[in-house]
C-alpha cells in the first residue's frame, strides 16, 4: 500500500470470543481473538489473527450500504462486516483504493482490501491487480493474492472458461487447493447465486459461496451484497482465509456494479 494513507477509524464492534456454554455445545474450550491463543492447524501454522477460523465452517459477509452512493451514484470505497453463523462479528473489512480507480475502472478496478480484528489489527490483506474480464481475454485473467503477517498463505486465480465461472484456490507454491465453479448466468432474481466448492479433482462437493438475495428495494438501489462461504471444519485456517478471499473477488467480478 501506498505511504500516507490514514489509519481506519475505530469502528467498536465487541470480539468473537465464544462463552464456555457456547464452546462445550460445538465441541471446543473458549476460544479468544487474540493472537497467538493457539497453536498450527493441518496442513501448516496458522497465520497470528485467524485462529478462530480453526473453529468455523461458515462466515457470513454483508456490506454496509453507504448513503452518498445511494443518493449520488458516486462510488464509495465498500467496507464489509464479516460474522459467524451465531452472528458474532470477526472482521471488519475495508476496501483500500482512490477515487480515480473506483470511477474509472469500476468492478474490474485493481484493489487493496484489508481485513482488521475487534483491535482494528490487520489480519489479512487482499490485493487484486488490474485484469481483463470475460471469455475473450484468456492470457489475462483474474487473480488475488492473500498475505497474513506479510507472508502470502494463498492464491485464487480464474481459469478460462467460456460460460462458467472457474477459480482455483492455490497454497503460495501454486499447488490447487479447491476449486470454485458456478452458473451460466449469475442473475438470479429472488433467490441465491451459489458458486460450489469443489476438490481439486473436481470429484466432490466440499463447500459453497452465496450471493444471497437481499430483497427487491436493496438489489435495485444499492450494490451492497450479502454473501456466503462455507468450507469443511477441518480444513486448513490458511486456505479458509484464502477461501474468504475469493468471496471478495467474486463480489467484485460478478455482483459489483458501476453506479
Amino acid at each position: 500500500m501506498a505511504a500516507g494513507r490514514s489509519e481506519p477509524p475505530q469502528y467498536g464492534f465487541q470480539p468473537a470470543v465464544l462463552d464456555e456454554g457456547h464452546g462445550q455445545q460445538f465441541g471446543m474450550g473458549v476460544i479468544s481473538s487474540q493472537p497467538g491463543a493457539m497453536g498450527g492447524v493441518a496442513g501448516g501454522g496458522t497465520a497470528p489473527g485467524l485462529q478462530y477460523l480453526a473453529h468455523v465452517d461458515q462466515l457470513l459477509v454483508q456490506q454496509k450500504v453507504e448513503l452518498l452512493e445511494v443518493f449520488t451514484g458516486f462510488e464509495t470505497k465498500n467496507k464489509y462486516v464479516v460474522t459467524n453463523s451465531m452472528g458474532q462479528r470477526l472482521f471488519y473489512v475495508v476496501e483500500d483504493t482512490d477515487c480515480c480507480t473506483r470511477w474509472c475502472f469500476g468492478p474490474i478496478r485493481p484493489f487493496d482490501i484489508r481485513v482488521l480484528d475487534s483491535q482494528q489489527h490487520e489480519v489479512l490483506h487482499l490485493s487484486r491487480p488490474l485484469r481483463c474480464q470475460g471469455c475473450c481475454c484468456p492470457c489475462c485473467l483474474q487473480e488475488l493474492e492473500v498475505t497474513a503477517g506479510g507472508q502470502v498463505i494463498g492464491l485464487v486465480k480464474e481459469e478460462w472458461a467460456f460460460l462458467r465461472p472457474k477459480l482455483t484456490v492455490m497454497r503460495p507454491d501454486g499447488t490447487p487447493v479447491l476449486r470454485i465453479g458456478g452458473p451460466i448466468c449469475q442473475c438470479a432474481l429472488c433467490s441465491d447465486v451459489s458458486f460450489p466448492v469443489l476438490s481439486a479433482d473436481r470429484s466432490r462437493e466440499v463447500g459453497n459461496i452465496t450471493k444471497q438475495w437481499s430483497g427487491c428495494v436493496k438489489e435495485m438501489f444499492t450494490d451492497a451484497d450479502n454473501m456466503g462461504v462455507s468450507f469443511p471444519m477441518d480444513l486448513e485456517t490458511n486456505m479458509k482465509a484464502t477461501l474468504l478471499g475469493a468471496l471478495f473477488l467474486i463480489e467484485f467480478m460478478y455482483f459489483e456494479r458501476q453506479n
